[in-house]
């Protein structure tokens, strides 16, 4: 009887031991059907955060803060005014600027107005100036064509008188012997005596023309220092004319003195450039703030992504488009859809403040988490909304492999 109940004992050893590696093997069996039809095509980790492009806000200009428009978790759109600051010192700033442009203007417009008097006037007087000079210039001509025709004519006399003389002596000769009558002797002296007045008459008219050219030629000299002192007045109309264009450039620049007032008038204002939630707002009403000095954030929670920080050994079959199963510790059993759109060209730690220094000697091998980038198929409905920071579990379904793992083409901005 002993030993037919070691051996009843036994046989139920045996198969409580059969069905235990029966079990065992079901189990190998499933879960190697499960990894080689589905789980190795799945990379999942649970490092991994929602992220967003907030906008920090800060303001350009320095001021007090004059009026509160919002408050944290307020929900803003773009060009919203948030902040208000108090604008009297610009808005006086932009009177100041503006009463320069205008005294400038003025002077511009005296200065135009200056220089077309200028202009009609000295034009005139170089017209006229050139007229007195051309009318003494003529006269000269005039006079020196008189006295070339004057010294022909005496030429032309001295050369009669130089006959009549010797006609005159050669009949006095003839006359002494009585070889021709007195009459023609008296001819003769008639005739010398007409051409030594012809002569002294010519000498008489070469003197006074001579007297008129030298009267002309002051006249010529003063109308030519006339028409001088003209053209001078010409050369200020070209001063006048550069000044008008200095003014012009100061006008430019009181213009644009102008519009940087406004700019910082147009400061006081602190609007939001994107839509999204306030975040982080540090400031009340009274204070006093500088330009660059974080007031608050928007965050666009309509638009948040996902950055999944994957084991570098985990990438290998990772690819842009890839479908994502996105779960938030926040909401349980709720997943939101997205696809893979980027991997980051670096590891975590090569971009952090103080990177590893890998050459010093004391390297121990650690491996590296590189960045994926992941969006949202849709924005996150209302009543599952996530947050900025929020931790996520991330499962990327690697089967479909075709697409890249860099972004190429670079996109244009």
């Amino acid at each position: 009887m002993e030993n037919a109940s070691v051996e009843k004992n036994n046989q139920a050893r045996k198969w409580k031991l059969l069905g235990f590696l029966t079990v065992i093997a079901a189990c190998l069996i499933g879960y190697g059907t499960y990894w080689f039809f589905y789980g190795r095509y799945w990379v999942s980790t649970d490092n991994a955060y929602v992220m967003a492009d907030s906008a920090r806000i800060s303001s350009r200009v320095p001021g007090t803060v004059h009026r509160m428009l919002v408050e944290n978790d307020q929900m803003v759109t773009k060009d919203q005014v948030l902040v208000e600051l108090d604008p009297r010192d610009y808005q006086a700033a932009v009177d100041r600027e503006r009463a320069a442009v205008k005294r400038i203007q003025a002077k511009i417009e005296a200065l135009t107005v200056s220089i077309r008097i200028t202009d009609t006037q000295t034009a005139a007087k170089v017209q006229a100036a050139t007229n007195i000079f051309q009318q003494a210039i003529d006269k000269k001509q005039e006079g020196n064509y008189r006295l070339k025709q004057l010294e022909r004519r005496r030429i032309e006399a001295r050369a009669d008188l130089d006959k009549a003389r010797r006609d005159f002596r050669r009949y006095d000769k003839l006359f002494r012997v009585r070889a021709i009558s007195e009459e023609r002797l008296d001819s003769a002296r008639t005739v010398m005596i007409k051409a030594e007045a012809r002569l002294n008459a010519i000498d008489a008219e070469l003197e006074a023309v001579k007297a008129s050219l030298a009267a002309i030629e002051q006249e010529v000299q003063r109308a030519a220092a006339s028409l001088r002192v003209a053209e001078s007045d010409r050369y200020r109309l070209e001063v006048l004319r550069h000044e008008l264009k200095g003014l012009k450039a100061q006008l430019e620049e009181a213009r644009a003195s102008l519009k940087r007032a406004e700019l910082n008038l147009s400061y006081c204002r602190i609007a939001a450039p994107i839509s999204g939630y306030i975040a982080e707002k540090h400031i009340q009403l009274g204070d006093r703030i500088q330009p660059g000095q974080a007031l608050m954030a928007v965050v666009p929670l309509q638009d948040v992504y996902v950055e999944a920080n994957f084991k570098e050994t985990q990438l290998e079959n990772i690819r842009l488009g890839q479908p994502v199963t996105i779960k938030a510790d926040i909401y349980s059993g709720y997943e939101y859809p997205g696809r893979v759109v980027g991997i980051r060209a670096g590891t975590g730690a090569a971009f952090s403040l103080l990177p590893p220094e890998n050459a010093t000697g004391n390297w121990i091998k650690v491996v590296q988490r590189i960045p994926v980038k992941i969006r949202l198929d849709s924005p996150p409905p209302a009543n599952y909304p996530l947050r900025v920071g929020a931790s996520l579990d991330v499962t990327v379904d690697t089967r479909n492999r075709s697409g890249a793992v860099l972004v190429f083409p670079m996109p244009k901005p």
